[in-house]
């Protein structure tokens, strides 16, 4: 069947629309990214748009030149990793628990929780509980102190709600514990918004950077990838005088500070870009879990 004239003008449409959306949403990456590959001093003239006029290395040398960058790089790696799993872990488990019709708290526990989502301590009663806890220049006040979101907790819970009950009746059934079915019915299922959360824990505990500063920026050795590219970042809006490593202070009559700023972006972009077209796969498989029928 021939399609009429209207449609093919539906079409050309779509087409010219999904350009320039897709146009529009690439430029600002390729620009960053022709910037932060063109050479410093030519980039202040101006004039960069996708294509980078004199190309160069020397932006991302300068940035991974500084003292301590590969120590962050393994940290935030780490503490993405472990702080991701646990994250996922203890999210998961208490919005099981929070979507069993049996427990008797639910509604305490579930009040109790979003409550976190309103009220805060605030910063300096945080600092203080992190401190009387020994916490201090430790690895896991990057990781047990935002283990539980609550966000994350009634996201999932809401997945688990729209899943058939029948399931775990059945399970239960055959004589499968709680933790079983947990393990065995309720995480294979959640795998799409497990996904989503571990998208969002993800990217949380890689671009942080303040929680360094305030309880481990006197412990080298757990530095994070994104407090020293804030410091680098730093050292370039500085003069000479202040900055204290004379090294850094070489490399700074190289390069200019909005050059330096489009190769961190991309140095911290590009990991969440690898790792988001192995997650988006169960985005779409959770529009199915839909069709099971209780």
């Amino acid at each position: 069947m021939k399609a009429s004239a209207s449609d093919k003008l539906f079409d050309i449409g779509n087409y010219l629309i999904m350009i320039v959306v897709f146009v529009v949403t690439l430029y600002p990456f390729l620009n960053v990214l022709a910037i932060s590959l063109n050479d410093s001093m030519d980039s202040v003239k101006g004039g960069i748009y996708i294509w980078p006029r004199k190309f160069t290395w020397a932006n991302y040398e300068t940035i991974f030149s500084f003292h301590g960058l590969m120590t962050g790089f393994q940290i935030s790696v780490l503490r993405t990793a472990v702080g991701t799993i646990l994250g996922l872990l203890s999210s998961s488990m208490l919005a099981f628990v929070l979507s069993r019709r049996d427990f008797q708290a639910r509604k305490f526990v579930s009040t109790a929780v979003i409550l976190t989502m309103y009220i805060s301590g605030g910063l300096i009663p945080g600092f203080v509980l992190i401190k009387s806890l020994g916490m201090m220049n430790t690895f896991w006040v990057y990781v047990l102190p935002g283990m539980v979101s609550a966000f994350n907790v009634f996201l999932i819970r809401s997945f688990i709600d729209g899943l058939p009950i029948a399931l775990q009746e059945s399970a239960k059934l055959d004589g499968a514990s709680d933790f079983t079915i947990y393990r065995k019915v309720i995480l294979p299922l959640c795998k799409p918004v497990l996904a989503t959360v571990a998208l969002f824990v993800a990217v949380g505990q890689w671009n942080s950077w303040f929680d360094t500063f305030l309880f481990n920026s006197t412990a080298s050795h757990l530095t994070t990838l994104q407090y020293e590219l804030m410091r680098v970042l730093q050292s370039t809006q500085v003069g000479e005088n202040s900055i204290r490593d004379q090294s850094i202070t070489q490399v700074m009559n190289k390069v200019s500070p909005e050059s330096i700023k489009m190769a961190i972006t991309i140095v911290v972009t590009l990991p969440i870009l690898v790792i988001y077209p192995f997650l988006q796969r169960y985005f779409v498989k959770g529009m199915t879990l839909g069709a099971v029928k209780s």
